[in-house]
């Protein structure tokens, strides 16, 4: 059973960098099927997608949030990093990642989500 789990920092600072984890275990996403993707839900608000990072590492961000996200991942660990830079009261959101299987297409699994606050 594929699992993912996201871990972040739950509040953070305006104009600091906020960095999010997702650990997925229990299978894999190091393929050219599988797309590691990011979405966040602010209070009140819809599922906003973020964006995603390939096997390859390509990646695709939203337009709207482009300039501010930057990614990392370790695949000995099976882990992807998402940052966004110069956070505001506006980014306050649960966090969650989701594996997006291309063969189906679908997103197959998800993580349970992580809030993040941003105030000082």
């Amino acid at each position: 059973q594929v699992q993912l789990q996201e871990s972040g920092p739950g509040l953070v600072k305006p104009s600091q960098t906020l960095s999010l984890t997702c650990t997925v275990s229990g299978g894999s996403i190091t393929t050219n099927r599988y797309y590691l993707n990011w979405f966040r839900q602010p209070p009140g608000k819809g599922l906003e997608w973020i964006a995603y990072i390939g096997y390859s590492a390509s990646t695709y961000v939203s337009p709207s949030l482009k300039s501010r996200t930057s990614f990392s991942k370790d695949t000995s660990k099976n882990q992807f990093t998402l940052q966004l830079s110069s956070v505001t009261p506006e980014d306050t959101a649960v966090y969650y990642c989701a594996r997006f299987d291309g063969s189906l297409p679908t997103f197959d699994y998800w993580g349970q989500g992580t809030q993040i606050t941003v105030s000082s």
